[in-house]
């Protein structure tokens, strides 16, 4: 299990710096003016998220071969290499903030950081351990690892 926490740990960690759930969460907070309420929404959200990875990794190698697992796995990080290198695009409705406002802080802060999360390396890092990582007890390390960054 702390084989499984450290490889974990360490990769996730490296993988989060600069990622654009620390600019939304910058920007909530700045948005709120409420850091508590957007604090917790974060972490909600974040657990969610690693937990979903890993029990999904864990189902899918539970499920599919190992050989055709890394083909699909090498795939799926090759077409999210592709889909970073098309721009994001500004909604320009001028009508951004009325729809949070209604949702208040803790809210709008779990909703944007599970669906920022969604897909994210992050995610495709926690199933990948999940995936190399079977065993229920060591699942768990890697679950509280990756959800740590």
């Amino acid at each position: 299990m702390l084989d499984a926490f450290a490889s974990s740990f360490g990769l996730v960690a490296a993988s989060e710096m600069g990622d654009k759930t620390q600019l939304l969460a910058f920007s909530l907070a700045a948005r709120f003016k409420k850091p508590l309420p957007v604090l917790l929404g974060i972490f909600v959200a974040t657990v969610l998220n690693h937990a979903l990875a890993a029990g999904a990794g864990s189902w899918v190698a539970a499920r599919i071969d190992p050989d055709w697992l890394s083909r699909i796995l090498a795939g799926l990080f090759f077409a999210f290499a592709l889909w970073t290198l098309k721009p994001d695009t500004l909604d320009e409705d001028g009508d951004s903030g009325s729809r949070t406002s209604t949702l208040g802080a803790f809210w709008a802060s779990l909703i944007f950081v599970v669906l920022a999360e969604m897909g994210d390396k992050t995610q495709l890092l926690a199933m990948a351990f999940a995936t190399r990582y079977k065993a229920t007890t060591v699942l768990w390390g890697v679950f509280v690892a990756t959800a740590l960054n």
